[in-house]
């Protein structure tokens, strides 16, 4: 799919309710937990043990961090969305973050967005809030549901 391209706010309130996506796959691999682990310092066994989770984790394998699928939001929201029109974002935070179901090493996963919210804060400043749906595939739940809370600068 390719990116819808949002030049100004009308724009963006014109995606509030409207599903964007899907995005391509991204198959998330050991060394890709690995990495995560080193980083966060978050080394539990269901995460980098693979000899360990084979025999003990309902899963049979190890599983990525909730955290690991929740930071790729931003990964994918360039696949959704083009904000060309803004000339300043950052990321102010997530809301009702959730996670359904696991992400198995090796799953390959894919998001979907939907605008919720576009508020004027003044300024030329803008509150955004976007609902992330991350899957994994051939699984029934999805593997993260978030929104996504940004500000923006627009003009």
């Amino acid at each position: 799919m390719e990116p819808v391209e949002v030049e100004g706010i009308e724009q963006l309130r014109e995606l509030i309710g409207r599903e964007l996506g899907p995005t391509e796959w991204l198959e998330i691999t050991q060394e890709d937990i690995d990495k995560f682990a080193d980083v966060s310092r978050d080394h539990q066994w269901i995460h980098v043990d693979t000899e360990r989770a084979a025999k003990e984790s309902p899963y049979g394998t190890t599983v990525a961090h909730g955290d690991l699928t929740l930071s790729l939001v931003d990964h994918f929201r360039p696949q959704l969305i083009r904000n060309d029109g803004v000339k300043m974002g950052i990321n102010y935070g997530f809301d009702r973050v959730r996670f359904p179901a696991a992400v198995p090493a090796g799953t390959r996963i894919r998001a979907r967005a939907e605008g919720t919210t576009v508020d004027e804060l003044g300024d030329g400043g803008w509150h955004i809030v976007t609902k992330f749906t991350i899957e994994g595939e051939g699984q029934d739940k999805p593997v993260c549901v978030a929104e996504s809370v940004g500000r923006a600068l627009v003009g």
